[in-house]
């Protein structure tokens, strides 16, 4: 069987469309890679590209993609509402067919290696491939975002596990590992109150006592003059995207505000949605095979 891997690779640019493209670029017309998806947020000042590949020809791509990212991308200037220590901020490899954690690990690996000998970009492994347990959470690592990163990695507990014992000076840091699937889910508010937002995103979030597998931060829409729950399920098959949906519209009655509706960034797993119409339809004893496209 053919070994078929996922990456998310996520970049600190959503607003100028020519380094955002630049940076695709590095996906397309390659063999053995597939470019899937790619959204920019200009609020978040954030792009997140989707890929699938075979395992050595997308760790080249995203290897390429992460040399553009370092010369294209200024974090001295960057400004946006999502949490961020780099240009390439973090790269996440996931096991889809024929592979499993452990070849996304080795796959990481070899990246974050490149990433600092041809780059000098100083790299923390995470997930699966976090090399000390205080590592494997994404927002510990990213505490204290860019502006914080030079004075955190002084700590020999912050020490890169490849790369520089600095910040690159304006490429920042970047997060790589290997992890299961993700989805990137976030919920807009009828509200441009921002203290809702992040009040709500600490009931929902498990670090918080919330929901486990839920990540969440508040943040403002300035163009839309909205707040937002920003939200990462990191596994969708034991807390399901309607259970998050639910609570954040139940904490927002708290505020006499209501959910004006939500947005998924990237791709996710077809049977996460499944789940949400069975349970708002209450379809008793459905199975996917049901679904006229799954037969075809």
């Amino acid at each position: 069987m053919q070994q078929i891997m996922e990456c998310v690779p996520n970049y600190s640019e959503g607003r100028n469309r020519e380094i955002i493209e630049r940076i695709t670029d590095a996906f397309r017309g390659k063999t053995g890679v597939k470019l899937l998806d790619y959204t920019s947020d200009k609020d978040h000042n954030r792009s997140v590209i989707t890929v699938i590949g075979a395992p050595e020809a997308l760790r080249d791509a995203v290897i390429e993609s992460i040399g553009l990212a370092v010369e294209l991308i200024n974090m001295t200037k960057h400004e946006g509402q999502h949490p961020r220590i780099g240009c390439i901020d973090v790269v996440p490899f996931i096991p889809i067919r024929g592979c499993a954690v452990g070849d996304a690990d080795r796959v990481a690996k070899e990246t974050a290696i490149a990433a600092a000998e041809r780059f000098g970009q100083p790299v923390f492994l995470y997930e699966d491939s976090a090399s000390a347990p205080h590592r494997r959470n994404l927002a510990d690592i990213r505490r204290g975002q860019f502006e914080g990163m030079a004075d955190k990695m002084k700590d020999p507990l912050w020490k890169p596990d490849y790369g520089p014992d600095t910040i690159h000076p304006t490429g920042g840091a970047t997060v790589i590992g290997a992890r299961p699937p993700l989805i990137a889910y976030n919920i807009n508010l009828d509200t441009p109150n921002l203290e809702i937002a992040k009040k709500i995103a600490e009931n929902i979030r498990h670090i918080s006592g919330g929901l486990r597998y839920c990540k969440a931060l508040g943040v403002m829409l300035d163009e839309r003059n909205i707040a937002q729950v920003s939200i990462n399920m990191t596994d969708y098959t034991k807390t399901a995207v309607y259970r998050i949906f639910e609570m954040v519209k139940m904490e927002a009655r708290r505020y006499g505000i209501s959910v004006l509706g939500s947005e998924v960034i990237g791709l996710l797993p077809m049977q996460a949605l499944i789940d949400a119409a069975t349970f708002y339809l209450q379809i008793e004893n459905f199975s996917p095979d049901q679904i006229l496209e799954s037969r075809l």
